[in-house]
């Protein structure tokens, strides 16, 4: 009689423990369905550049000519009516005390009648940007302010989720910005 309730005592303990685990989704899933995917478009950024001495046209340019080239590399095409990804960047070049420092988060609640976006997104643009207000990952860590740095986030169009977030820890150098952006953005890219 003690050999069997001290055998349904471990069971209990043991089954108690086993269903403890989490089931939760882990950033690898993320990769797993991020790769999945087949199309995407952009989502607008309000980061303008303010540094008068830098050409925010050019910047943005580049870097939305860089991170289409990697997306087609990856295997993406493009798709503005229905992506299955979202590409949002985080272009941060203004000196830090110019601009509100905080670590980068994503959300949208500038979208507006009138909200102007520039020219570079024209032909990648995801046409119902609009809708898109609220996004969230909790799993991606907030990225500090960094002069001369670029985040870029990979979203799930459908849950409005964050799945991958890639940034690096070098500074843009401004000698030879547009070959430095190129080399930044294909430096994240080697991370998906």
């Amino acid at each position: 009689m003690k050999n069997l309730k001290t055998f349904l005592v471990i069971s209990i303990v043991a089954l108690t423990l086993g269903s403890c685990g989490s089931s939760a989704p882990t950033a690898k899933d993320d990769l797993k369905q991020l790769k999945s995917y087949d199309t995407y478009a952009f989502l607008a950024n309000k980061d303008t550049i303010l540094n008068r001495k830098l050409d925010n046209k050019a910047i943005n340019s580049t870097i939305v000519a860089t991170i289409n080239a990697n997306m087609k590399e990856e295997g993406f095409s493009l798709d503005k009516l229905q992506p299955d990804v979202l590409v949002y960047v985080h272009p941060m070049f203004d000196e830090k005390v110019a601009v509100n420092a905080n670590p980068v988060y994503t959300n949208y609640p500038y979208y507006k009648p009138g909200f102007f976006i520039g020219s570079y997104y024209e032909d990648y643009l995801y046409e119902n940007y609009f809708t898109v207000q609220r996004i969230s990952g909790s799993r991606v860590k907030q990225v500090p302010y960094r002069e001369r740095s670029i985040v870029i986030d990979l979203i799930d169009r459908r849950t409005n989720e964050i799945l991958w977030r890639g940034t690096s820890e070098e500074t843009i150098e401004t000698k030879r910005m547009d070959r430095e952006i190129r080399e930044y953005v294909d430096e994240i890219f080697k991370d998906l």
